[in-house]
């Protein structure tokens, strides 16, 4: 699956831009805060209907506009325009300019892996921002997964509605409230399965491209919840035994809405206090060469892969490695401030998008065995001039 060609119209900072992409590699440059960011954030959106940088859709609209368009052709078997409109009331979608009405129906047709320095809270952050990453990575390839998290989400928002309620006026009777939790536990119990699932599928390729890239053994997700290895009965018991406490805040104290999603080595050692900075992010990378095998085993399509700013938090030999791990059946894209930071074996057959403050160029980048000699040829001279340096004044302090 690729996107072969992308319009934006009041997206961020563009007011129109048309942009035709390769099959294979594509590298955006410029500096910080020209917009290279907006245009793989425009693909992203296109595929999950959500920003990975901000919650408010109104953020993504151009200054002084009333709405903001993102087009997109999109080529699997066939190719198929994808369309979204986003104004203050909210989106509308299409698809070959037949409307989708609901979203879950909609994602999960256009898969993409994102590779950014934000993945990092996956290891260290809280509770709630794993369950949040991890919701957003596995509604992407299940959409019957993200319609149970909407019901369940709106049957819980009721039920501490009437909470709340009962705190109020003890006269209200509990009847109504054991119907929700009754919902709440068969929609629970529902995401729960598709969950560990995913999980474990997960660990079984995690491992082993971890081991690959760090030689350390036993990298996993732990998947902590309350529902794990619970019956509906054993649940009911739980809920019941939360009942005062749930009464008093007004809120839900057992859920799915708690779980955790926690790295871990051998002996249950979290990762992000036995790992430093640099395996972290190979766990990271990891993890995410290991959604890209699940995508592609219970989808059957190949994801369009983004790999936002990764040259200033990895050094060009992980970067390689990285790619290394994609065949060109893969579309990429690479944001980067400085393209002397690509390696040459990156850039050979790739389209190369440059972005200044007023244009955007793009061009295939080809290596020839004149570019060769030149960058070869540059770093001779650089490499000569400091030994002559170093020569000269070894020679100079003899004397």
């Amino acid at each position: 699956m690729k996107i072969t060609n992308l319009k934006l119209t009041n997206f961020r900072s563009y007011d129109k831009l048309d942009l035709n992409f390769s099959d294979y590699k594509n590298i955006i440059i410029g500096n910080n805060g020209v917009g290279k960011t907006n245009i793989v954030e425009a693909i992203y959106y296109l595929a999950l209907t959500k920003s990975f940088r901000t919650n408010e859709d109104q953020n993504l609209i151009k200054d002084n506009n009333e709405f903001a368009v993102i087009e997109g052709r999109i080529k699997d078997k066939i190719y198929n325009n994808y369309k979204i409109v986003i104004n203050k009331k909210g989106k509308n979608i299409k698809i070959d300019n037949s409307s989708v009405t609901k979203i879950s129906d909609y994602i999960s047709k256009l898969n993409v892996v994102l590779f950014n320095r934000e993945d990092s809270k996956l290891i260290k952050d809280n509770p709630s921002t794993h369950r949040k990453l991890i919701n957003m990575e596995l509604s992407e390839f299940n959409n019957e997964y993200l319609k149970l998290l909407s019901i369940y989400n709106k049957i819980m928002k009721q039920r501490n509605m009437y909470l709340k309620s009962m705190l109020i006026n003890s006269t209200i009777p509990k009847d109504y409230l054991d119907i929700m939790t009754d919902k709440l536990i068969d929609i629970g119990l529902k995401i729960n399965h598709i969950r560990k699932q995913y999980i474990d599928e997960i660990n079984e390729y995690l491992e082993p491209i971890f081991y690959k890239s760090v030689k350390k053994s036993n990298l996993k997700i732990n998947y902590v919840s309350h529902y794990n290895d619970k019956t509906k009965d054993d649940l009911i018991k739980e809920y019941t035994r939360s009942f005062k406490r749930d009464l008093n805040y007004g809120m839900t104290h057992v859920g799915i809405h708690l779980d955790d999603f926690i790295f871990e080595l051998e002996n249950g050692k979290e990762a992000k206090n036995y790992l430093s900075e640099g395996e972290q992010k190979n766990a990271i990378i990891s993890f995410k060469l290991a959604e890209i095998k699940y995508c592609i085993n219970n989808t059957g399509k190949t994801p369009i892969l983004i790999l936002d700013d990764l040259f200033s938090e990895l050094d060009n030999k992980k970067i390689n490695t990285l790619i290394g791990n994609f065949k060109k059946s893969f579309q990429i894209f690479i944001t980067t401030t400085d393209i002397d930071k690509v390696n040459k074996k990156l850039l050979k057959d790739c389209s190369v998008i440059k972005i200044s403050n007023k244009k955007v160029e793009v061009k295939k980048y080809e290596w020839t065995k004149r570019t060769l000699f030149r960058k070869w040829y540059s770093g001779f001279r650089r490499s000569w001039s400091r030994k002559k340096t170093s020569w000269y004044v070894h020679w100079y302090y003899r004397c």
